[in-house]
C-alpha cells in the first residue's frame, strides 16, 4: 500500500480489503507452538499440494481443553492425531481457523504432538485469508507459498515464533526455495525430488519458492544474492542483486549483524503483495519489481530481516515495532543516498498518511485488519514518525545506538513497546515514559499556535513569547529558528501543556520566528490539515466511494480555496463519473491555484485536451497538449502522453474500463 500521495493517479486493491473485512481484535493464544515438521508434495500440473504437518506446542494455561489454529481454506483436513495416533476432533470454520477439541485437558507447560494431514488445490484465485491478495499459488512453471497465506497450521499469527524442518518434495527439474536455513539430506528418484530444510532459530520460518530456472547470481559489497526473476523482469535482476549487497552492508553498520547474510530474491506474481520478507527469502511481485530498480521498497523489505526474522512484535497491537522500523529503515537509507533533504521529503509524506488515522492509539493495532491502509499508516507511517521524534529527543547517536542495541537484546525473540522503551532509555538515560504514553499509548497530535514579541535590551533583543496547543498532557522539546539580520539563531524549548512561555535573547534585530523550523513533531497546522484531508479522499477514491472522497476534498478546500491538488482530485472523480463539465472547470481550477505539487499544471492540461477530444474539439485538444508538453514536467510520463494524443486523438474508454 502506497503512502506516497504525488502520484497523478493511484488505485490501489489494497485499499479495498479494509472496507470488506471486519476489523480484527487481539486475540491472546492459549498456546505456544516450539516446532514444525512439515512433509509436503506440490504438483505444478495438478497445481495441488498434498501434507503432513506435526505441530509441537505447549499449552500457557491450565488444564485447556481445545486449540485454535488458521489453515487456508483451500485444503481440507483429512485427520487430525495426536503423538499416540488417536483421532483428535476438529470442526472447520468460513474464517480459515480449525478448532481442535481435546478428549481431556492439556496439563499447563507440558508439550504436545498433533500431526494435521490435509490436501488441496491452489491456484491463486481462491479466497485469501486477506482479501485481495495473493499469498500462494501452485503455477505450471512456478510456485510461491508465503506464510500469510497459511498453507500450514498457524496459530499466534505474526507472534508466536517457532522453529522448522520442512521437507518439500516437487518434480524433478525443479527447485525449492526456502531462505536462511540448513539443507538437510534429500531424497531422489526418476520423476521427484525432496528438498530438505532446518531452521534452528526461532522465527517465522515456512515461505517457499519452486522454480525451474537458474538464478542471476550477483556478488555485491561482498555479499552474495541469488535473483530468480522471470520474463523482462530478469533485465533487471543485475540492478537488484547489487543494490542488494548495499542495502544490506549499511543497514548492517547501522544495526549489527543480520540472521543471514546472503539474501534470494523471487518473483511472485500480479495480486501477490509488491513485497513479502521471510528469512533469507523476499519476494518481489512484478510490479512491485517494475522497469527500474524500486529502492524504496527493497529497503523497506531487507530491514525486516532485522525487523520481523530476528526480532518480531510479542502482540499484534506492538505491531509498530515492525512496520514503524521496516518504514524508517527506509527513510534511513534515503538518507544515506540522498542526503538529509532525502529523509526530510520522505518525513514530509509519512507525516501526512500518519495523521489519517487519528482516533486509534498505536498501542492498540490488533483493532485493524491484516495489510489494511489504516493498518499500514497507524503502525507503518505513524511509527515511522514517532521514531523520527525519537530521534529528536534522544539525539542521533544515542538513537542509533539504541536500534543496534534493540536488534541485539532481543535477536530470535519477541518484544513489547515496553522492552523498547525499557532499551531507548537504557541507551539515553532518559525517562521517556510520558513521550510513549503520548504517542504510543494516546491518540491524536498538537497544532501549535505562537505569539511573541521583541524587546530591545542593552545588548541585544529579546523575545518573548508563548506557544499554545489544545492538549494537556502534551510534553515535547521544540526547537525556535529566530531569523534575524544577521545568522539565524535556535533554541530548544519545553513545551508542556497547553501554554508554554519562552524568553530567548539574541545580538540581531530578530525579524521572524519559526517554531519546529524542520517538522521534527507530528503536527496539525493548515497546510497538514489540507493534506490529510486530500489523502483520505485518495483512500476512498481507490475504493470507488466517490461521494466520501468528495467530501474530503471539499474539507480540503474549506482549508485552502487554492489548493492545486484538491481540485485536481475533484476533477479526477468527476471525469471518472463522466462528468465532463465539472471535471474541466475543476481542471481549470487547479491551474489557477497554488499548482502544489508542481505536477498538477501538465496533467491538468492533458486531462482537459482528454476532454475536448471526447467531446469533439480537437483544436482545443491540441492546444492544452502542447501547453502540457511546454512545461517540461515528465511526472510520470507526462511530456509521453501528451505527444501520444498529439498524434492521435484520446478516445473515451468503455464503461467496462473505467
Amino acid at each position: 500500500m502506497s503512502r506516497r500521495s504525488w502520484k497523478p493517479r493511484a488505485f490501489s486493491l489494497l485499499a479495498l480489503a479494509a472496507a470488506t473485512v471486519a476489523p480484527a481484535q487481539e486475540r491472546r493464544s492459549r498456546i505456544d507452538v516450539e516446532h514444525y515438521v512439515i512433509d509436503a508434495e506440490i504438483n505444478q500440473n495438478t497445481q495441488t499440494l498434498s501434507a503432513k504437518a506435526q505441530v509441537r506446542f505447549i499449552p500457557v494455561d491450565e488444564a485447556i481443553t481445545s486449540a485454535n489454529f488458521e489453515l487456508n481454506n483451500a485444503f481440507t483436513v483429512s485427520t487430525v492425531t495426536d503423538e499416540k495416533g488417536r483421532q483428535v476432533p476438529a470442526s472447520r470454520a468460513q474464517d480459515f481457523s480449525i478448532r481442535l477439541n481435546f478428549n481431556e485437558p492439556l496439563p499447563k507447560g507440558q508439550p504436545v504432538t498433533v500431526t494435521f494431514a490435509y490436501d488441496g488445490r491452489l491456484t491463486g484465485s481462491e479466497e485469501s485469508p486477506v482479501y485481495g491478495i495473493r499469498f500462494g499459488a501452485i503455477q505450471n512453471e512456478h510456485a510461491y507459498l508465503m506464510y500469510p497465506a497459511r498453507w500450514f497450521p498457524v496459530s499466534g499469527y505474526t507472534s508466536d515464533r517457532y522453529t522448522a524442518d520442512l521437507n518439500i518434495t516437487v518434480a524433478a527439474g525443479s527447485k525449492v526455495l526456502a531462505g536462511a536455513a540448513l539443507e538437510t539430506p534429500g531424497k531422489q528418484t526418476a520423476d521427484k525430488t525432496t528438498f530438505g530444510f532446518r531452521f534452528t532459530r526461532p522465527s517465522f520460518p515456512g515461505s517457499i519458492a519452486v522454480v525451474k530456472a537458474e538464478p542471476a547470481t550477483i556478488a555485491s559489497e561482498g555479499l552474495t544474492t541469488s535473483v530468480f526473476f522471470r520474463g523482462q523482469e530478469r533485465e533487471v535482476a543485475g540492478a537488484y542483486g547489487q543494490e542488494t549487497g548495499k542495502i544490506m552492508a549499511h543497514f548492517t553498520s547501522l544495526f549489527g549483524l543480520p540472521p543471514a547474510a546472503n539474501l534470494t530474491l523471487v518473483e511472485t506474481e500480479n495480486g501477490a503483495p509488491n513485497g513479502y520478507a521471510a528469512p533469507g527469502l523476499i519476494f518481489l511481485s512484478p510490479r512491485g519489481i517494475g522497469r527500474q530498480l524500486n529502492q524504496r521498497l527493497m529497503a523497506n523489505q531487507i530491514s525486516r530481516q532485522w525487523w520481523g526474522v530476528l526480532t518480531s512484535p510479542a502482540t499484534r497491537n506492538h505491531l509498530w515495532l515492525r512496520e514503524g522500523l521496516a518504514n524508517y529503515s527506509e527513510m534511513l537509507y534515503q538518507e544515506q543516498v540522498r542526503g538529509p533533504e532525502g529523509l526530510d521529503a520522505e518525513m514530509r509524506d509519512v507525516s501526512v498518511e500518519a495523521l489519517t488515522v487519528d482516533n486509534v492509539p498505536i498501542i492498540q493495532a490488533a483493532r485493524l485488519e491484516d495489510y489494511s491502509p489504516e493498518l499500514w499508516a497507524l503502525t507503518g507511517s505513524k511509527g515511522a514518525a514517532v521514531l523520527h521524534m525519537l530521534r529528536f529527543v534522544v539525539g542521533d547517536e544515542k538513537f542509533m545506538q539504541l536500534l543496534k542495541e534493540f536488534a541485539k537484546e532481543y535477536a530470535w525473540k519477541s518484544a513489547a513497546t515496553d522492552d523498547f522503551r525499557k532499551v531507548a532509555e537504557n541507551v539515553s538515560q532518559q525517562n521517556l515514559q510520558g513521550f510513549f504514553i503520548q504517542w504510543i499509548e494516546s491518540s491524536g497530535a498538537p497544532e501549535f499556535k505562537l505569539d511573541y514579541t521583541v524587546f530591545r535590551t542593552q545588548k541585544g533583543f529579546r523575545v518573548m513569547g508563548k506557544v499554545s496547543q489544545d492538549l494537556d498532557t502534551f510534553r515535547m522539546p521544540v526547537d525556535l529558528k529566530i531569523e534575524t539580520e544577521g545568522n539565524p539563531e535556535t533554541k530548544r524549548i519545553e513545551v508542556v501543556g497547553t501554554s508554554s512561555e519562552f524568553i530567548v535573547e539574541t545580538f540581531g534585530r530578530p525579524k521572524h520566528v519559526v517554531l519546529d523550523p524542520n517538522s521534527r513533531v507530528l503536527r496539525y497546522s493548515n497546510p497538514m490539515r489540507v493534506a490529510v484531508a486530500i489523502r483520505r479522499g485518495e483512500q476512498f477514491a481507490e475504493i470507488s466511494e466517490f461521494g466520501e472522497a468528495l467530501k474530503e476534498y471539499q474539507k480540503a478546500l474549506e482549508a485552502n480555496r487554492s489548493s492545486s491538488l484538491a481540485h485536481y482530485r475533484i476533477a479526477e472523480v468527476f471525469f471518472l463519473q463522466n462528468n465532463y463539465q465539472s471535471a474541466a472547470n475543476e481542471f481549470r481550477e487547479a491551474l489557477s491555484g497554488d499548482l502544489e505539487p508542481k505536477w498538477t499544471e501538465v496533467w491538468s492540461h492533458i486531462n482537459l485536451g482528454k476532454i475536448f477530444d471526447i467531446t469533439g474539439q480537437r483544436e482545443r485538444a491540441v492546444n492544452e497538449y502542447n501547453q502540457a508538453i511546454r512545461t517540461k514536467d515528465n511526472t510520470q510520463g507526462a511530456l509521453e502522453e501528451a505527444a501520444k494524443y498529439l498524434k492521435q486523438p484520446y478516445e473515451r474508454r468503455k464503461s467496462s474500463d473505467v
